[in-house]
């Protein structure tokens, strides 16, 4: 009877225990009010503040005051009356000097209102990002709990990159996607623009790169030439500015070039069986100009300090560069032994063309046994089977991104039964949980990431199986939130169960941006959207 009083007691002690954690938690969802990623500090006063029927905001500086225009679309947007006022507005901008990173903000919600600060308009942006959240689940004459927040990043690179040569989205669908990112305090949009399968991006130089290089996608071969012009281009770039988002460009060398030698075949290295003309010609001189001239272009287009020139998969398609004679005269002429040797010469003379150019490069985790100057070149990491490559980059004093396949592909499946992304050895795939703790223990091989070299995390959007905005939708979000949540938050303040909660308010954002998402909390409300026909095999 005493051990089964005990039995009893110990029961009801859990259950207490486990109602009063469910309180707590329920408590600070609801004074935190669904923002994501979620703050760093958070502390709760006394007191709730009253949205008002027309939100009124203020700026002290020019600098912030641009930032209202924007703001108040974005409520209306949401059906929230909002305008900018000469007056003290129940959202005041305020530049504070104590906010010595550029990313960082203060938000004070008392009684009477809410008051911003930072010390730059970037973080005075992502104040008003927390805000309109906290105002959007309060709604119009809604309540906010009293509360202040000070907020700043884990990490300085929070990305996202899209492949658009397998399939091309359009300018519509990257500035939806811009949007949310912003919303989500992501601050890196990496574009990738040339592939084997199209080319898309406008190089005046070379006119033949988009009439010719941009026809075809990975599931159409003779599809019409889609690509971006350079008045695009720069309209892309502009509007990501206006929400602190840095474009990347990439432009893939010496592999993945099929696209490009199709338009300009005196420039092809030819391939392999299976890749056919996939590579530049690193043995041809005129293949240096034509390329270094493209990046000329590229370099007025896009104001990021950063290139990104690939650098991976070379070896899928360089066998017959044993049989080309220019590329055997390179060898004798620079003592290289082989043809991985030929690939590293090729990046460091990209690489010094790109530093002539101002820009620093960056690769995917491949280059870092190219002997590329440490001080002038980015690492992404992206193969998790390959942590030697991590542990390399580390040792050698590079800077790098963390992006492996497992879990930040957001292209690999999101669940098990669907059937049209990707999956990676024994089934494994990217499911939210996942990309939300990483880069938590076990995703690394063991590797420590706490150190400055890691400049952040970044979300990967391959389009192999993705071709419509609705399946890019679909498999983005809401992955894209754990993503945000992973890059900005420190381990200290996470808390999945939280972040759950919290994501009921963001799906509704997304359900009133007309965003395709999976409900990874019901799935059956939202069947997978299906990905394109595969072309068959030669």
């Amino acid at each position: 009877m005493i051990n089964n009083k005990y039995q009893i007691c110990s029961v009801v002690n859990n259950r207490i225990i486990a109602f009063l954690f469910f309180l707590s938690l329920s408590f600070v969802i609801g004074n935190a009010q669904g923002i994501i990623p979620f703050p760093n500090h958070y502390e709760q006063r006394e007191g709730v503040s009253i949205v008002p029927q027309v939100i009124t905001v203020s700026a002290e500086s020019g600098e912030f005051s641009s930032l209202i225009p924007g703001f108040v679309e974005t409520l209306e947007n949401f059906s929230l009356q909002a305008k900018k006022t000469g007056k003290k507005g129940w959202i005041q901008l305020v530049r504070n000097a104590v906010c010595h990173n550029p990313e960082e903000y203060r938000l004070i919600v008392s009684p009477t209102g809410i008051i911003i600060e930072a010390g730059c308009a970037n973080g005075c942006f992502y104040g008003l990002q927390s805000a309109f959240q906290l105002i959007n689940s309060a709604g119009a004459v809604g309540s906010i709990p009293c509360a202040v927040i000070r907020d700043n990043p884990r990490y300085g690179w929070r990305g996202l990159m899209l492949d658009e040569s397998r399939h091309f989205m359009g300018k519509a669908e990257v500035k939806k996607l811009l949007d949310l990112m912003a919303l989500h305090k992501l601050n890196k949009f990496h574009w990738h623009l040339t592939d084997s399968q199209g080319w898309r991006i406008e190089i005046k130089q070379y006119p033949l790169l988009t009439s010719v290089g941009a026809i075809g996608n990975l599931t159409d071969p003779d599809a019409p030439a889609q690509y971006y012009t350079q008045a695009e281009i720069a309209e892309i770039v502009q509007y990501a500015a206006e929400r602190f988002i840095e474009v990347i460009p990439e432009i893939d060398m010496p592999g993945h070039a099929t696209s490009a030698v199709k338009a300009y075949p005196e420039f092809s290295g030819s391939g392999s069986k299976r890749y056919p003309h996939f590579t530049f010609n690193p043995g041809k001189e005129g293949t240096y100009t034509f390329l270094t001239n493209i990046l000329k272009d590229i370099t007025a287009l896009f104001p990021s300090k950063y290139i990104h020139i690939g650098g991976d998969e070379v070896h899928f398609g360089n066998e017959q560069w044993n049989h080309l004679t220019e590329i055997g005269e390179l060898m004798r002429t620079e003592r290289l032994n082989d043809l991985v040797a030929v690939e590293h010469y090729f990046l460091n003379r990209m690489s010094d063309s790109i530093r002539t150019l101002g820009k620093t490069v960056m690769g995917w985790d491949e280059v870092v046994t190219a002997g590329l100057p440490v001080s002038n070149t980015v690492v992404m990491w992206w193969r998790q089977e390959r942590p030697e490559q991590l542990e390399k980059a580390i040792s050698k004093g590079y800077e790098i991104v963390l992006c492996p396949r497992l879990p930040l592909y957001l292209d690999f499946v999101q669940h098990p039964l669907h059937q049209y992304g990707r999956k990676w050895s024994k089934g494994e795939y990217a499911p939210m949980e996942r990309v939300y703790h990483f880069p938590g223990t076990g995703y690394t091989s063991g590797i420590s990431v706490a150190t400055p070299l890691v400049k952040g995390l970044q979300g990967n959007v391959w389009t192999e199986r993705i071709h419509t905005s609705e399946r890019l939708q679909f498999m983005v979000y809401p992955r894209l939130s754990a993503l945000a949540e992973a890059a900005w938050t420190q381990d200290r303040s996470k808390n999945y169960e939280n972040f759950n909660l919290r994501m009921d308010r963001m799906m509704e954002i997304y359900k009133k941006s007309g965003i395709v998402f999976f409900d990874y909390k019901n799935p059956d409300s939202s069947p997978e959207v299906a990905g394109p026909e595969m072309r068959k095999k030669d």
